[in-house]
């Protein structure tokens, strides 16, 4: 099985956004990876907390851990880690799976933000 990637992206039409992957799809004979798109860097930031990134980085690449025990490797309440993976599993981040455990299906996740001066 190849290697999944995401790229996270800030385009504030989300139809502008499907668009682009589209047409990278359309161009593309392989697997290009696959995208989050968030309507600005606020919405990215409000959803991304550090923490969940934290929780993010111990899950790649460490297989399937059950909540208790990604509380543990980073030294957090359960029940907030719990909260913090269930945001995640909505965004699509992370995949519960079938015994409740945590996983992170990707390997490289890339975030693709630009700033640019109003117009």
């Amino acid at each position: 099985m190849e290697a999944r990637t995401l790229t996270i992206t800030m385009e504030p039409s989300w139809q502008g956004a499907l668009r682009h992957a589209a047409r990278d799809a359309f161009q593309a004979s392989a697997y290009q990876g696959e995208t989050l798109n968030f309507d600005s860097p606020a919405a990215f930031f409000s959803r991304l907390t550090e923490r969940r990134w934290a929780l993010i980085n111990t899950l790649q690449g460490a297989g399937e851990l059950p909540v208790r025990e990604l509380a543990r490797r980073v030294g957090r309440d359960v029940k907030r880690v719990h909260e913090d993976a269930s945001a995640l599993v909505d965004l699509g981040l992370v995949e519960r799976t079938p015994r409740g455990g945590l996983l992170c299906p990707f390997a490289d996740i890339h975030v693709d933000m630009h700033l640019r001066q109003a117009a």
